[in-house]
Formats: C-alpha cells, structure tokens, sequence
C-alpha cells in the first residue's frame, strides 16, 4: 500500500476520533481504512491505535508518530499547492514598498502597463523614505537603492544610477563654483534629512581616496525631488541620483559642480523575502521590471 495514503488514514483516525467519521472524511470504506492503518502497524511493527468498542486512541508511540506524520502530511499538501500555485496565473494583492522619488518618478508611470498584462494583480504601493522590515511589516517585496543592508533578503538588480553633486548656472553665477571637495566647506549645501548617516556626503577624489564632507547644510529636506527644486532655483548644492537630476540637467538647469570626481554608482534591486517558493504576483512584477528598465542606466534616464 502506498504509504502516505497509510499515514494519512492513520492522522485522520486520530483526527476524527474513529474509523467511520475517518472513512467519511476520506470519502472511501470503513473496511479500506482499517486495512491502511493495519497496514501501517505491521510495517512500524508497533501498535498506534487503542481500539475499544467505544472509542479510538493513539498509544504513546502512536502519539509521537502522529506528529511527525501530521507534519509530512502538511508539507505534501502545501507541496501540491505550491505546483498548482506555479501553474496559475499570477493574481491577488501585491504590497510594495519603495522610496518616494523612485515610486513618483519611474515606478508609477510603469504601473498601468503592468496592471494592464496582470488584471487579477492589485498593487498596493506605498511611498516613503524608511527602512522598512518586509515580513513584519506585510509587504512582498519591495525597491531599494544604493548598498543593500539586509543580506538575509534576496535580490535581484534591476538597473544603475549615478550620483553628482548639481547646481544651477544661477548659483554658480552668484557663489562660484567649488574646484575641489575642500572647497565645499565653503558652499550652500542641501541635504537629505532622512539618510542613516546625517549631513555626511560619501564622495571619491579623483585620486581614489574615499571621503565625507560633513558641513551643515542651508536647507535640509526628506524628498529628493524638493532638493532638486532647491537647487534647480539656485539655492544651494544637491548630492543627487541620476533618475533624478537626468532631465534637468539634459535641459541645462542644473550643472555638474566638480565634473572632475569620479562619479559614485549605485544598483537599483527588487528586494523580497527568502524562500525557495516565489509567489507568482511578485515574480511576475520583478521580471516587469527588468523589463522596463533593461535601458535605463547611470547614462539614460
């Protein structure tokens, strides 16, 4: 006989209390239930069921076999399901989590198309500018940029961006333009008030040496695209990414303040919980945006 078919008559006599509502659960005979579970023993060589006229026990050995049996029988159906998942279409609520600029900028206007090739896919993607914890926190996956902190997540890279600190003619006109990253100390900088580390700006010499400027800045704000208004009206130095500033300074309303230094790249990854089984929903969205990004880089934006 087959032996999870065994097992399974065997847990469900435990569950049910009996061998007549065990057999109506399984939808086969009495007779064909007793004979699993007899089956079963002999091939144990142990007795796991007190049968009395009244009622049906596990033994102590049947007790801890039924646990252990309860767990495969659990994993099996969470197996089948696992293959019947695979082979669906992709579908139900899909929470993201993703940094504001980012989402406003690029990921909302690629919504529709997504949306449009996955109509049974509801997104739910919420905006700002935390670390967030995905697991606790109910999400599926989420977009991050820059070094990835959580190496017990996966993920995959989806494209790059750059980093230049930018100005406007107007502010350069008026203040000078900094030569070196000495000369910053004597700038109007804008930062951004949400980052780990504080005013610190991580910058490269055209030597290779590593530094941080740490000066305080004029004006300090939680959203990229705010410091990029900054700077566009000439109110001080931004430390940018590339999907941001891209356009403004293809239009000459920002300039590069020391074309100089090495410019600083960061990847742009789909990060999502660990597992061997990916859900359908999020496989589907990642693969999207691999897609849509294949083109985009620190060069094209």
């Amino acid at each position: 006989m087959d032996r999870l078919t065994e097992m399974e008559a065997f847990a469900t006599v435990v569950d049910q209390g009996g061998f007549t509502d065990a057999a109506k659960k399984m939808g086969i005979s009495k007779s064909a239930v007793s004979k699993h579970v007899s089956s079963l023993e002999a091939r144990l060589g142990a007795r796991l069921l007190n049968r009395t006229t009244r009622r049906v026990s596990p033994t102590e050995i049947g007790l801890a076999y039924y646990d252990r049996a309860r767990r495969v029988l659990n994993d099996a159906g969470e197996a089948d399901a696992l293959v019947t998942s695979m082979q669906s279409a992709p579908s139900g609520l899909l929470r993201i989590s993703v940094a504001t600029d980012f989402g406003v900028n690029h990921l909302s206007p690629a919504l529709s198309e997504f949306l449009s090739d996955f109509p049974d896919i509801t997104v739910n993607m919420v905006l700002n500018n935390r670390y967030v914890e995905l697991i606790s926190e109910g999400f599926d996956m989420a977009v991050r940029i820059g070094e990835l902190e959580d190496s017990t997540l996966r993920a995959r890279k989806l494209t790059e961006t750059t980093k230049r600190m930018i100005a406007s003619p107007k502010y350069f006109e008026q203040y000078g333009r900094p030569e070196k990253i000495d000369d910053l100390n004597n700038h109007k900088l804008l930062h951004y008030s949400n980052q780990s580390s504080g005013n610190v700006w991580k910058l490269t010499a055209p030597s290779g040496e590593k530094r941080q400027v740490r000066t305080a800045g004029w004006l300090s704000v939680n959203d990229g695209q705010s410091l990029l208004n900054a700077a566009i009206s000439g109110l001080g130095i931004a430390y940018l990414p590339s999907f941001l500033y891209a356009d403004a300074m293809e239009k000459g309303l920002v300039e590069d303040a020391i074309p100089e230094l090495p410019l600083e790249t960061q990847g742009i990854y789909a990060v999502y919980p660990p597992g061997r089984f990916t859900q359908p929903k999020v496989r589907a969205f990642i693969d999207f945006l691999v897609h849509e990004f294949a083109e985009k880089g620190p060069t094209v934006w």
